[in-house]
């Protein structure tokens, strides 16, 4: 039996493990509550009612309003109790016991028991709610009961490597705000502001959230039950989707932050009044993400050009990623082969990203039976249809607007005939949902270690699923079975390796990068740090804080 706990240590008092950062930094002299933080959103949001969310914006501000049994510690990465106080891992791994905190409270005032964590699993693995991304993982879990009023047991079925962490962030919904919509699930998942957890904020209204609004506020949740004060009194993030305005709102002091562009980043470090007044940090994430060409390999139920492999190969040797990477990002990226960064022992270190060859690419696209057969430099497949597709990007993206560009006459060298197609991003949801584009650019976040089998298992191809390129290799999928339900990471590691040279040789994506992030941060903001999980702005209990002599805005 393994277990863990969240003693305290000499000097600290009774301060839990996931609040002793917060802690520390609410024991400077300058420390102060009070003031907001002010945050853009690069997209609009759908909806922020937790489930059935899909995109990054509202898992953010997600983040400051529920809270799970567990949290992750920024500095050494392993796991400390947050809404738990101490945990037990049977022996074979497929039971674990929480014992929760008592005397919790959500933002209503309403009490916090085991029920709530039993209702959670039970309302998200319900087919009526449209929470498939979730029950894709979750059904790794045979059961999650309250076995007392502070004590929950989650029962899995069968071994796997991120068990710990799939039971303890699982977030937590109080039941007698959501368990209604069980009766009516169709108003939950068409809901567009379903929101209330125990964390640090909250909404005013729990039900009131819609995106017409332009913004999201969440105020500080008067019944936290945490030791240390959250110290904003609010937290605002402002919808901008145009790069450039939100850059002209930052420079009106209208936002706290703001992640520039590689060229902006430059121009911006030799702009003296800004550099006085925000302090500015650029790095890469040991999380960090990448960005990807996903070619979508059947549309409206018949295979596209991109169901050959041959083509998808000679697509990636086609897209110069070094030259976007020099000429596009200014080197403030790194090539991307796979899901797996380059940091990460899940990585095959032997792999090398495929570097540009036309000629190559040519040869596979010739063997794959596409030519010029009228001779007016558009290859033709074997019935005489052009090659010729759309690639679906975020209208209000610049750099991936540059990108774009770039690869249209990169492609038209080879006789490919690609059409970018500037899309808003709540259509572009719309098209992911029902596979309905021939390729489409996105990104996904990274994680300390990534589970790869939403974006390319067979059985997320399914409506609600994230592998919205219809991409299938049955050994791909015996290999993420396999390497999901080993739980020592030594005898994982050579199962990753063996999925990533799958992933590798089918090329279902097209990995074009890592970014790194080029940030600037108004100088009234003190804690800001870079951490094992990137920058400490969205860790929570929150670090951030503004002293008292430099409020700007008052409640």
């Amino acid at each position: 039996i393994t277990t863990g706990n969240t003693a305290t240590r000499t000097g600290e008092g009774a301060i839990p493990d996931s609040f002793r950062r917060a802690w520390r930094a609410s024991q400077t002299k300058d420390f102060a509550a009070g003031d907001w933080l002010v945050a853009p959103f690069g997209t609009g949001l759908k909806t922020l009612t937790p489930l059935v969310s899909s995109d990054a914006y509202a898992a953010e501000v997600q983040t400051y309003v529920l809270e799970s049994l567990l949290t992750r510690n920024p500095k050494t990465l392993q796991w400390d109790g947050m809404i738990a106080k101490d945990w037990t891992v049977s022996d074979d791994g497929l039971t674990i016991t929480f014992q929760m905190r008592n005397g919790l409270k959500f933002s209503d005032g309403k009490s916090m028991d085991a029920e709530d964590v039993a209702f959670t699993f039970d309302f998200l693995m319900n087919e009526k709610i449209a929470a498939p991304r979730h029950r894709a993982y979750f059904a790794k879990i045979r059961s999650v009961r309250a076995t007392g009023k502070y004590e929950v047991v989650f029962q899995f079925k069968e071994p796997y490597f991120q068990s710990l962490e799939l039971a303890g962030t699982m977030p937590i919904l109080p039941e007698h705000f959501y368990g209604a919509y069980l009766e009516q699930p169709q108003t939950f998942n068409q809901s567009t502001g379903l929101l209330m957890g125990s964390g640090p904020y909250r909404l005013e209204d729990p039900r009131g959230w819609t995106p017409d609004t332009g913004i999201v506020e969440l105020e500080r949740n008067p019944y936290y039950w945490g030791p240390v004060l959250p110290p904003f009194d609010t937290l605002l993030w402002k919808v901008i989707e145009n790069q450039t305005a939100q850059l002209t709102t930052f420079r009106n002091g209208e936002l706290d932050l703001y992640g520039a562009r590689p060229r902006e980043y430059e121009s911006l470090l030799e702009d003296q009044p800004l550099m006085e007044r925000t302090q500015n940090l650029e790095y890469m994430s040991p999380t960090a993400g990448y960005r990807w060409i996903g070619w979508n390999q059947k549309r409206s139920g018949e295979p596209t050009f991109f169901a050959d492999r041959r083509v998808r190969q000679a697509m990636t040797y086609l897209t110069d990623r070094k030259r976007i990477v020099k000429d596009i990002m200014l080197g403030y990226a790194e090539v991307a082969m796979s899901p797996f960064s380059p940091r990460s022992p899940q990585h095959d270190d032997s792999l090398q990203p495929l570097e540009y060859d036309i000629e190559k690419a040519r040869q596979l696209l010739g063997d794959a039976g596409f030519k010029d057969r009228d001779g007016n430099g558009v290859l033709e497949d074997a019935d005489g249809e052009p090659f010729r597709f759309e690639l679906v990007y975020f209208q209000d993206d610049e750099d991936t607007q540059r990108v774009m560009l770039f690869l249209r006459d990169l492609y038209a060298r080879a006789g490919v005939l690609m059409i970018p197609k500037p899309t808003e991003w709540s259509v572009m949801i719309d098209l992911l949902t029902q596979k309905n584009f021939d390729a489409i650019t996105l990104a996904w976040t990274g994680g300390v270690e990534t589970d790869i089998y939403q974006m390319f298992h067979s059985s997320q191809t399914v409506p609600g699923g994230d592998n919205f390129i219809n991409y299938k290799n049955p050994l791909l999928d015996t290999v993420i079975d396999k390497a999901r339900a080993t739980v020592d990471e030594d005898a994982r590691m050579p199962l990753w390796h063996e999925a990533e040279r799958i992933i590798y040789e089918d090329q279902p994506y097209t990995f074009l990068m890592r970014s790194q992030s080029l940030v600037f941060i108004d100088d009234r903001m003190r804690n800001v740090e870079v951490t094992r999980l990137g920058l400490n702005k969205d860790i929570v209990p929150v670090e951030w804080f503004v002293p008292a002599a430099l409020h700007k805005y008052a409640n």
